[in-house]
């Protein structure tokens, strides 16, 4: 009796301790939006569970519990509330939600708490975030696949079309450090009732690759919007930014040969995935829900599905390798955080797994090293063409995928002759070692033609031309030999080798492009230039004419002082209040005439005015001459300061030995 009484007592006593081993009934909280309720996120949330439990080498002898609470779109109080009621009923990690604001909030309550958030959602902020892991790929990296697949498809315009400001943020990068200098970038916000005239001006632009970052349920009327202004042919590119793609409805668009391309998260062709959604089909009655077409699921339903497998894993991890784990007595009035909580989220932030959507590996509670597949709209279905990995960056598979046809299955006969280093026979590395077929030539011909053939899809094999000639023309019989001689008359498709292009063969056959252009040059040492002078600044005019207006200087000034000494205009009264003074004085000395003729020309005036009608005469003429050889001295010295005067200081043989 006592023994009982004992045990009864260490029962109670540890029923209210303040923290407890990790109990074999493990809670975990969901907050999804009230648009999500009975939706393939919640419902693969709940499978998930459901899988886990069922799982006997999974989470041996503990069972996961779920809370799931609802709450309204941008209702942060509300949310609170929610949180801290699971947090009470101590919950050891926290699931969602998707919505942007509501995602940042609960983070910041997780943080403080220190207890494992796991969210599946696009976010904005790069800033390290301590307790919560996202299973959504970094926008950052998203930014750079787009900008790796414009760098392969050599866009030059494109247009960015996104619906709310999140779609700005998420895509700014684009446009702020675009993939190449020459990539010019039109983005405009858009919604439904601008869907037409936002492309109606993207058409009258000519911008004919676009990205479109539009909500899901609007996709519809966005297509609609297409074939309306008939922009569904060969020369639109449509990049989605939505990992869903193959869910749209594209029956339209299949026959036009438009270009639509995205990327896709879930690889739904591989045998595991394709296992695990048959499972999920099968489990009814919601496996079916999950699903939005038979054998494809979304990618949001998808990350939600494998976050609850990464907790597990990290849980498991932490159970095996980690310090015991303990449940506290959490409340958001204590703000008290949980001790063991920093190590579950280290553990779960190291698992590393394949899921449903690809390998899962996290980096400071981030997804890298993620695999993202590129599809193309081809007349059956929306088929992969290729990878794209944060590691190995943008692969692809099919390189015939944005190329008009697949070439046809020809195998032609090319020419050539030996010439080095265009065309030259192999050197064996080993004694004794033969080449057979092409592997017989190697050389810069040889390599460019292998890399044609590669690009554009063709079969070859080389031989020589049995004269070894090019092709000229014998002027006696009109007939060419050669190389030329061998096109004209069928005998091979190609011919390559350093032929040299002239009017006389382009006459006959027809020529690629030159990969190579020669010619004779002639080098020579460049003049030095004359060394500065003193009186440099007369070099404009010749020496003739700087002497010619220093004789108009002199003539033009005696001549002025000559015609005032015999004009009685030029005489003055010096002192005019004296009527009768019969001494009169001429302004024009000689020395008067010479300060008039300089200032007037160096355009500054003497304050020196002729009278009479001689001395006017002589003053214009004297300033139009000015005005001429001012004019041609300004024009001359602007173009002798700025632009070198044509030298060619070879003009023979001797004068290139000389140097």
């Amino acid at each position: 009796m006592k023994i009982k009484m004992r045990s009864i007592l260490v029962f109670i006593l540890a029923s209210f301790l303040p923290c407890r081993v990790l109990p074999r009934m493990i809670r975990v909280g969901a907050i999804f939006t009230e648009d999500l309720k009975d939706s393939p996120t919640e419902l693969a949330f709940k499978y998930a569970v459901y899988k886990i439990n069922k799982d006997p080498y999974t989470l041996q002898n503990r069972t996961l519990v779920y809370d799931i609470q609802y709450v309204p779109k941008d209702d942060s109080f509300r949310t609170t509330n929610k949180i801290c009621t699971q947090i009470g009923y101590g919950v050891q990690a926290i699931f969602g939600p998707n919505d942007l604001i509501l995602g940042s909030h609960v983070q910041s309550l997780c943080d403080a708490l220190d207890i494992p958030h796991l969210e599946a959602r696009i976010d904005i902020d790069n800033g390290y975030k301590e307790s919560s892991l996202n299973l959504h790929p970094a926008q950052e990296l998203m930014n750079l696949a787009y900008k790796d697949m414009m760098v392969f498809l050599n866009w030059t315009r494109a247009a960015i079309l996104y619906e709310d400001e999140y779609g700005l943020i998420r895509l700014q990068d684009l446009v702020r450090s675009p993939p190449s200098k020459n990539l010019e970038i039109y983005i405009r916000q858009t919604k439904p009732s601008t869907y037409r005239t936002v492309l109606k001006e993207i058409k009258k632009k000519e911008i004919f690759n676009i990205i479109v970052d539009t909500r899901p349920g609007n996709i519809n009327l966005f297509f609609r919007s297409i074939l309306q202004l008939q922009m569904n042919n060969h020369l639109y590119h449509y990049t989605f930014t939505s990992f869903d793609v193959e869910m749209m409805e594209l029956e339209d668009f299949k026959y036009n040969q438009v270009n639509i391309t995205a990327f896709r998260f879930v690889d739904a062709d591989t045998e595991r995935v394709k296992r695990v959604l048959e499972e999920m089909r099968n489990f009814h009655p919601i496996g079916s829900s999950i699903q939005t077409k038979p054998g494809l699921i979304e990618t949001e339903p998808a990350m939600m599905f494998d976050s609850v497998y990464v907790f597990t894993k990290g849980l498991e991890a932490a159970l095996l390798e980690g310090p015991e784990l303990q449940i506290r007595n959490l409340s958001c009035e204590d703000e008290l955080p949980w001790k063991e909580g920093s190590t579950l989220i280290n553990f779960i932030n190291s698992v590393e797994m394949d899921g449903l959507t690809g390998p899962i590996r996290f980096k400071e509670g981030k997804r890298h090293e993620f695999k993202l597949d590129l599809l193309k709209l081809k007349q059956e279905k929306l088929v992969k063409v290729g990878e794209w990995s944060s590691i190995g960056r943008l692969n692809i598979t099919d390189k015939y995928a944005f190329s008009e046809g697949r070439p046809p299955n020809i195998t032609l006969r090319v020419l050539s002759r030996i010439e080095e280093p265009f065309v030259m026979y192999r050197k064996p590395s080993a004694e004794g070692e033969v080449f057979y077929g092409n592997h017989r030539f190697e050389g810069f011909c040889v390599d460019l033609l292998e890399q044609i053939a590669a690009q554009v899809g063709f079969k070859y094999y080389i031989e020589l031309v049995p004269d070894n000639n090019y092709g000229a023309l014998n002027l006696t019989t009109g007939k060419w030999n050669g190389l030329v001689r061998e096109l004209m008359e069928g005998n091979a498709d190609i011919a390559v080798g350093a032929m040299t292009i002239n009017f006389a063969r382009e006459s006959v056959i027809d020529f690629t492009k030159p990969f190579m252009n020669l010619g004779i040059s002639i080098l020579f040492k460049i003049p030095s230039g004359k060394p500065t002078r003193l009186f440099s600044f007369m070099n404009p005019l010749a020496i003739e004419i700087w002497l010619y207006v220093l004789a108009a200087y002199v003539l033009v000034s005696f001549t002025l002082f000559v015609m005032a000494r015999f004009s009685p205009y030029e005489w003055n009264n010096p002192h005019p209040c004296v009527v009768d003074n019969d001494v009169m004085e001429n302004q024009f000395s000689i020395n008067n005439s010479f300060w008039f003729i300089t200032g007037t020309f160096l355009r500054q005036g003497s304050g020196l005015n002729p009278k009479a009608a001689s001395t006017r005469i002589v003053g214009a003429i004297w300033w139009f001459f000015t005005l001429i050889i001012i004019s041609s001295y300004t024009a001359n010295l602007a173009a002798f300061l700025t632009v070198d005067k044509m030298i060619t200081p070879i003009e023979n043989a001797e004068d290139l030995a000389r140097q």
